[in-house]
């Protein structure tokens, strides 16, 4: 396993498979512990937990006795069970209510991160960052209940503003390469709507891309949800792009965009959860979503970075992935952020050792004028 730092709660490290919570349902609390004690055997040390479900919350409170400390809990404040269903909400007292249960039925006096649970639209957003919403998030953290404030969301839009207000530790997202093509919309079920693929997609939506970059620069940390697009992403004739990755590519894809710490997989057997951690010992090849990205005729990733890597190995040992990812962030700034440069600097080689071989053009599956990038990023930083 590795692990990635939250960079603003006191850089707690995270595993970068993590356990959504869906696989859990309908199990017994035997089922559950048995879950755990995989986790624990494999490293997994991060788990998110949006479902309300009473049984849900008994079960893994039972599952976690004795061992809290193990892990990272992300547990979602305005995600309410009432009348045997889940349910969204932004009223304070039920949202407190809620958030209490939450607590003592996990046997825990605190959680890691408290995750406003999800915002697309910006009328809810304005309901939840002008109004009492946030003032009750800042309450916990600043009691210490909650180490740090999370947002899950499916519309960079939204997303982008919350970073913005300062408030938000930790994004959950949902990230994969077909929906990062898409534009940004209130409504989630737009992403995988077939009529949304009708029509040729070239590269990533804008948007989405800046979203990452603007995460990377203010250190917010991201977790992905629906890696897998839910399963369709796993199989072509579901898949909106009408080919199928594997898993390890569909991980692979997200770990590599700026500011992915962490995949929440929503694993439903001990078999799943050892196969999505398997990730760290195929080998790159099993990995390597350019090979279908770039095969692909209707929808295009081209002359962008795609931060595959699969420009190595430069001939100077440039690692030109980082390189174009700290140029693209500080190009998208304006000016060059201290994040940027500071990760730059440690660099073991850096652009300006570029001798222009082409042998990294040559590989890039995309069509990337990487001789140029050297160029300006030598420029930009000056080494």
């Amino acid at each position: 396993m590795k692990y990635r730092e939250l960079k603003r709660c006191n850089n707690i490290k995270v595993s970068e498979i993590a356990l959504g919570c869906e696989g859990f349902m309908k199990k017994s609390k035997e089922e559950y512990k048995v879950m755990i004690d995989k986790a624990i055997e494999l490293g997994i040390n991060f788990i998110d937990m949006y479902i309300s479900n009473p049984d849900f919350r008994d079960n893994l409170g039972y599952a976690l006795k004795g061992r809290r400390d193990k892990f990272v809990l992300q547990g979602h404040i305005g995600s309410v069970w009432e009348n045997g269903q889940y349910l969204r909400t932004r009223d304070i007292k039920k949202t407190d209510t809620a958030f209490k249960d939450q607590l003592k039925r996990l046997g825990t006096d605190y959680i890691d991160i408290g995750m406003i649970h999800y915002v697309d639209g910006l009328s809810d957003f304005e309901e939840v960052f002008d109004g009492d919403f946030i003032k009750y998030c800042l309450e916990l953290k600043g009691k210490g209940i909650i180490k740090g404030i999370g947002m899950s969301s499916h519309n960079p839009i939204a997303a982008k503003k919350a970073v913005e207000t300062g408030y938000i530790d930790v994004l959950m997202f949902s990230v994969n390469a077909a929906y990062d093509m898409q534009p940004p919309d209130e409504d989630v079920e737009q992403l995988w709507n077939p009529e949304n693929y009708k029509n040729q997609l070239i590269n990533i939506d804008k948007d989405r891309q800046e979203l990452y970059e603007l995460c990377e620069r203010e250190n917010v940390s991201v977790d992905v949800m629906k890696a897998f697009g839910g399963g369709d992403m796993l199989n072509a004739k579901l898949s909106p792009f009408g080919v199928a990755f594997n898993e390890y590519q569909c991980i692979e894809y997200c770990l590599t965009r700026p500011a992915v710490v962490s995949v929440m997989a929503g694993c439903k057997s001990i078999e799943e959860i050892e196969k999505a951690v398997s990730y760290f010992n195929v080998s790159s090849e099993e990995k390597d979503y350019s090979a279908v990205l770039s095969k692909m005729e209707k929808f295009k990733f081209f002359g962008n970075c795609m931060y595959c890597g699969h420009c190595a190995p430069c001939t100077v040992g440039i690692n030109i992935a980082d390189v174009n990812k700290y140029l693209n962030l500080s190009v998208a700034q304006g000016k060059i952020p201290e994040t940027a440069a500071d990760h730059y600097k440690l660099l073991k080689h850096h652009a300006g050792e570029c001798i222009e071989c082409g042998r990294c053009e040559k590989n890039c599956p995309f069509g990337v004028s990487i001789i140029e990038k050297m160029k300006e990023a030598n420029k930009l930083f000056g080494y």
